[in-house]
């Protein structure tokens, strides 16, 4: 269970909530240029351009969530269970293993259009990162400021779908969120009108009235429509702070509340991390669920021509600021 999506206000963000039942030991991760990953089945990838996202690190590699290259270009894996289908490796085709598609696309490639025809010949193959790590069943939004695509492989093959709404969550498949949007057609963020019928006096009695009908609850299809809504009439200043601000407001309106939904196991789906990511200065904000303090990491205040990765933990502790006390937690 995870939401992303894509904010332009002056500067192009990103968000993404990565909803979960346990921690993977992500931390942010900068891969700098020119660093090498050995492919499964292609070349190896030196990549052309830094990196910075959320991953767990395994030896000297980084598993990446989500992540922005200092182009702009972005890219979330969510989850997709059932409808994801890997291949056996097909010869005439691009053979790249899930993990390995974040890494690949974002160290070749500065926009979505320049990623597009590779991306078509690509064969997502069922090939895991280690015998103890299964593959995650995904789909994937890929973003820069002016188009934002959504990619599925499943049982008819690759398909790439334009997503003129900026998110993205889970299962069912993209067309079907693309078609429920339609049931929504009468919400608006003004003061509604008596369309009930003309013989009866009917009117408001509380602010919000004519967003009646919006869902609340926390499934993936839901979540899809609470986030388009609250993205698409979303107001800010375009200051820096502003916006990261109204990135997270959003994000937390389709936040995961540890209790609130429980896997088949009795486990809590929670949001384990949000993040916003400034895809123009490589900036990467998050917040944890037991941390809401925003924490903030400066891809370009590191050294981007290195030969190694960067690794942050995460800031997790519960951060308080006492106005009127020298007491803190």
């Amino acid at each position: 269970m995870c939401t992303s999506l894509k904010y332009v206000n002056g500067d192009c963000y990103f968000g993404r909530n990565l909803d979960l039942e346990y921690s993977f030991g992500e931390k942010v991760v900068i891969t700098p240029r020119g660093y090498k990953f050995e492919l499964r089945k292609e070349k190896m990838l030196n990549t052309k351009y830094a990196m910075i996202g959320m991953a767990t690190v395994a030896g000297k590699y980084p598993l990446y969530a989500e992540a922005v290259n200092e182009k702009g270009l972005y890219i979330a894996g969510l989850n997709f269970p059932g409808n994801a289908v890997y291949n056996d490796e097909t010869d005439g085709k691009l053979n790249i293993t899930p993990f390995e598609f974040i890494p690949w696309l974002l160290g070749n490639f500065a926009t979505v259009d320049e990623a597009e025809e590779s991306i078509k010949n690509i064969n997502l193959i069922n090939i895991n990162f280690a015998e103890n790590m299964t593959l995650a069943p995904l789909h994937w939004m890929i973003s820069d400021r002016e188009r934002c695509i959504v990619v599925e492989q499943r049982k008819d093959g690759l398909n790439i779908f334009e997503n003129e709404y900026n998110v993205l969550t889970n299962n069912p498949p993209f067309e079907y969120h693309r078609w429920n949007m339609n049931n929504y057609i009468n919400l608006t963020n003004t003061t509604p009108e008596n369309r009930f019928s003309q013989k009866l006096d009917l009117s408001t009695y509380s602010r919000g009235m004519g967003s009646i009908g919006l869902p609340g609850d926390v499934s993936s299809a839901s979540r899809f429509v609470r986030a388009v809504y609250n993205l698409s009439n979303s107001e800010s200043t375009k200051s820096e702070r502003s916006s990261v601000s109204q990135v997270f407001h959003v994000l937390d309106s389709v936040a995961m509340i540890r209790g609130a939904a429980l896997t088949p196991e009795g486990k809590s789906d929670m949001t384990r991390y949000s993040c916003c990511i400034n895809a123009d200065k490589g900036i990467y904000y998050y917040k944890t669920y037991e941390n809401c303090r925003i924490t903030a990491i400066d891809m370009n205040s590191e050294n981007i021509d290195g030969d190694s990765l960067t690794v942050f933990e995460l800031e997790r502790d519960l951060q308080i600021k006492y106005s009127n006390s020298k007491e803190s937690i």
